[in-house]
């Protein structure tokens, strides 16, 4: 009896998913049937210029909702409870509430992640950035780079460039480092001409001090005197 129970519902729970399924697919071919007639008939006319185009960041939630549906819709109760099993056997009103708090849960933490991943990375910006940059590349009329076949000739016109630049930027500062060089050298030969004139200042009052050292140490001449005895 349980074994058909448990047919019986794997068969109701294979019935409902289909019906779901069946449901989506028609809502998607119904949605399609619309768009095409919104877009051949004369009763709405799309806009015209940017405001045609669907914002990135639009584009970007919907996608993640999309998939956030599909990885939720993977993780079925029947799934779930034929990998619980013999609980599922014991308590199925309890796998039922778990199975339901474990999708809240995990639909909740997907979510706070792809806020968290488009706050933090500034999605907005890279988004409005690469827009700006399609819009330049529609502006500029020049033509775009091919491959010219030849390996060598596209590596060195895509090397080269950087290469000359840093070269003008290394000669940049070769020439500040020269002139801060000769700035230093000036300073050290100026150094070295003031220590000589200290050197020579500090002989010169040397030399006058043992000159009158001299003068006070010679002994005065005093006349002898010879006493008889």
């Amino acid at each position: 009896m349980e074994e058909c129970g448990e047919v019986s519902h794997k068969e109701a729970t294979g019935n409902v998913c289909t019906a779901e399924n069946a449901e989506c697919q028609m809502s998607e071919a119904t949605g399609e049937v619309s768009s095409r007639v919104s877009n051949h008939g004369n009763v709405s006319k799309p806009p015209v210029g940017a405001e045609a185009r669907r914002s990135r960041l639009t584009l970007f939630n919907k996608v993640m909702e999309k998939s956030l549906t599909k990885f939720i819709d993977d993780a079925s109760f029947h799934r779930f409870a034929n990998t619980f099993h013999p609980l599922y056997k014991k308590k199925p009103q309890v796998m039922e509430s778990i199975h339901k708090q474990f999708i809240e849960d995990l639909q909740r933490t997907i979510q706070e992640d792809i806020s968290r991943l488009i706050e933090e990375g500034q999605l907005q910006c890279k988004l409005d950035e690469l827009d700006k940059m399609e819009s330049d590349a529609k502006k500029n009329t020049d033509p775009a780079w091919r491959p010219s076949g030849v390996p060598e000739q596209d590596l060195c016109s895509f090397v080269m460039p950087y290469y000359q630049k840093q070269e003008a930027y290394l000669r940049l500062e070769l020439k500040k480092i020269q002139a801060e060089n000769a700035a230093l050298a000036q300073r050290v030969q100026a150094g070295r001409e003031g220590i000589a004139q200290t050197e020579q200042r500090i002989a010169t009052a040397v030399d006058e001090w043992k000159a009158s050292v001299g003068e006070y140490q010679r002994p005065a001449s005093s006349p002898q005197l010879i006493f008889d005895v």
